[in-house]
Order: structure tokens, then C-alpha cells, then sequence
């Protein structure tokens, strides 16, 4: 049975992260429709905490653009128009392109041994159907990428796209299509492997292609009564969890 909630009394980042990881992981988990309200009370009930501290954490994942925040209505789920995953998926196409511009005159063995470990990692979550895990290390790979560079500021551009886009894939993309992005990885490795740039942009561009296409937009808009209940049953939260970024 859910704790009655509780007055928010002082800080306490730990729980605080705890609740976060809980709604991001159900929404990378795709448990989460499109359009879904996620309201502060039963929220509050669910985690047994207060509503100040479910309010500070849907404002987190809002100002990540996990979420929308609406005025006078709440959090909801994002439910992104064509238009907005086009341009979500250009911007990402364009970003790499340039990023591996600079990445082939630096790539050395300790950066490859780096991806193919974490290509490893992303086959090992899609073999044992872990959704959100696939999701967070799909963007990881782009990040790992990214921050090769060592600029800041495209490390941060990317980060903003992820956060819209991983919530697109949660939601918009059937889960069995998960396995094709690992592939697309590898086959992104290899090309930096062989010091290949065009090769490399040119499957870079098709991978994200081929992400934009798998997206299945739904018209349908999600009850305001979801059973918030149910979708949160199984997760629990917890007091150390790494953070992701898609």
C-alpha cells in the first residue's frame, strides 16, 4: 500500500533523484503514452511523498524537455508532430555529420576500444529486452561520439536533442525495432575503424534516417485518467541509480 504523502520538510536529493529515475525510467520504457497528464496528487500518493517534491521533479524533467509543462494544466508526455521530428532528426543528422569531421583526424585505439565496449553493452540490453536501457545507451553512443571532441557546447546541443528524441523512441517506436540501432552503431564504428569519413557520415546519416522512419506517431491522445497506479506498480524507486541521458 502506497504511504500517505508527506510534507516535503528539508532537502533530500537522494529521494529526490530516486522519484526522477522512476518516471524517466517509465517513460523510456514506453509505459508511458503520448499526451499521457501526469498529475502531482496521485503522483504524490504513488511515491509517498509530497506534491512540492512530484512538482520539483516533473519541472526537472521539463526543463530536460522530457515533458511539457503546460500552464494551468500540468506535466504531460510529449506528443510531437511530424514537423517536430523532422526537425529533431535533421538537427541530429547535421551535428554528427560535423562531429565526425573532426572525430576521424583524432580517432586512435583507446577511443574505438572505448565504443566497442559500449556496442557490447547495447547488444547485452536488447538481448535481455531491457527497453529503457536500450533507449539510454542508444543516445550514450552519440554522446560517447560527441564528447570525444571535447567541445562543451556541441556536448550540450546533443544532450538537448536527446532529451527530445529518446522520448520520441520511447513512445513512438515499436520495441522489437531496437536491435536495428546496435547494428547501426557498429556499422558506424567500423567506418570510423577505417579512417572513412564519407563512409561514416553516409551511414551516420541512414541510421538517423532510418530512427525518423521507425517512428510510429499515434493521433490518438491518452486519457487524462490513466491508471498512474498501474503504469508505476512495477517500478520501484530507488536511492542510487545512474542517470542517462536519452
Amino acid at each position: 500500500m502506497a504511504m500517505r504523502p508527506q510534507r516535503i520538510g528539508k532537502a533530500n536529493p537522494a529521494e529526490d533523484e530516486a522519484v526522477y529515475q522512476a518516471i524517466l525510467r517509465a517513460l523510456l520504457d514506453g509505459k508511458l503514452r503520448a499526451g499521457t497528464k501526469l498529475a502531482e496528487t496521485p503522483l504524490a500518493a504513488i511515491f509517498g511523498v509530497s506534491r512540492e517534491r512530484i512538482r520539483k521533479v516533473l519541472h526537472r524533467l521539463g526543463a530536460e524537455r522530457r515533458l511539457e509543462m503546460i500552464p494551468n494544466r500540468g506535466a504531460r508526455v510529449p506528443r510531437p508532430t511530424l514537423d517536430d521530428v523532422r526537425r529533431v532528426y535533421e538537427a541530429h543528422r547535421v551535428l554528427e555529420a560535423g562531429v565526425l569531421s573532426q572525430l576521424v583526424l583524432r580517432i586512435d585505439d583507446l577511443l574505438l576500444a572505448r565504443l566497442d565496449a559500449h556496442l557490447a553493452e547495447e547488444h547485452a540490453a536488447a538481448r535481455r529486452g531491457d527497453r529503457a536501457a536500450s533507449v539510454r545507451l542508444s543516445g550514450a553512443f552519440h554522446v560517447h561520439l560527441v564528447d570525444s571532441i571535447g567541445n562543451g557546447e556541441l556536448s550540450r546541443m546533443l544532450a538537448d536533442l536527446l532529451s527530445r528524441s529518446s522520448v520520441m523512441v520511447s513512445v513512438y517506436e515499436p520495441a522489437a525495432q531496437s536491435i536495428c540501432a546496435v547494428d547501426e552503431h557498429g556499422a558506424i564504428v567500423a567506418a570510423l575503424r577505417e579512417r572513412d569519413l564519407m563512409r561514416a557520415i553516409a551511414v551516420s546519416r541512414e541510421h538517423f534516417l532510418h530512427v525518423e522512419g521507425r517512428l510510429r506517431l499515434d493521433e490518438s491522445t491518452a486519457p487524462d485518467g490513466a491508471d498512474l497506479a498501474a503504469i508505476f506498480a512495477p517500478v520501484k524507486p530507488r536511492r542510487r541509480v545512474r542517470s542517462g541521458s536519452s
